[in-house]
């Protein structure tokens, strides 16, 4: 049996929090004018330009993530201050959401703190369908970006703590970031409270 083009549309946008967008639609052969009638008759909800949402999806939690993750592009990824406020290691509030893209996609995008660079292939893990830095490179990236002292050692603490990531591997991380990032995870590994 063949499935109907709003399954099909459910089947992207299921590891999405209920998101997709027009050039995922596009792939599955549902066109423009097939999306504005579904969002005509009350089945989607046009989000922004080019990413819509399923209206009968259930509210998840971190979906402003997974809209800014499609809004800046399949090549993109959450990182630092969003990517720890996933993983729930530390008491720091991400006033804006951060994502890191290609060099060649730094497109401005409101609400988006943009941070281009590469990010190697070993250092990207998935929450859903979401790219998201693993622990060690999102601890690395906030130390680095200066988010202060003691969230870096509750995180670093929190991480190894709950099994999230191993000391050498938050070492190894620390180390691409330079000497005063690695202090910082050394001292927290060493259960100190400040470096």
């Amino acid at each position: 049996m063949q499935s109907t083009t709003y399954d099909r549309l459910y089947q992207i946008a299921e590891p999405q929090a209920g998101y997709f967008t027009t050039a995922q639609a596009g792939a599955v052969g549902v066109d423009r004018n097939r999306l504005s009638d579904y969002a005509a008759a009350g089945r989607l909800e046009r989000v922004r330009h080019g990413i819509y949402r399923l209206v009968s999806f259930p509210r998840v939690p971190h979906e402003d993530l997974f809209v800014a993750w499609l809004a800046t592009g399949p090549d993109s990824v959450i990182s630092h201050d969003s990517a720890l406020a996933i993983y729930e290691l530390s008491d720091a509030l991400p006033a804006r959401i951060h994502v890191t893209v290609p060099r060649t996609a730094s497109r401005r995008r409101p609400g988006v703190r943009l941070h281009t660079g590469r990010i190697a292939p070993d250092e990207i893990t998935h929450y859903g369908a979401l790219r998201m830095t693993t622990v060690a490179r999102t601890i690395a990236d906030v130390a680095s970006d200066g988010l202060a002292d003691d969230l870096v050692i509750q995180a670093v603490q929190e991480a190894v703590s709950r099994g999230l990531a191993l000391a050498e591997e938050l070492l190894a991380a620390a180390a691409q970031r330079g000497p005063a990032v690695t202090r910082v995870v050394q001292h927290a590994l060493a259960g100190e409270a400040r470096p």
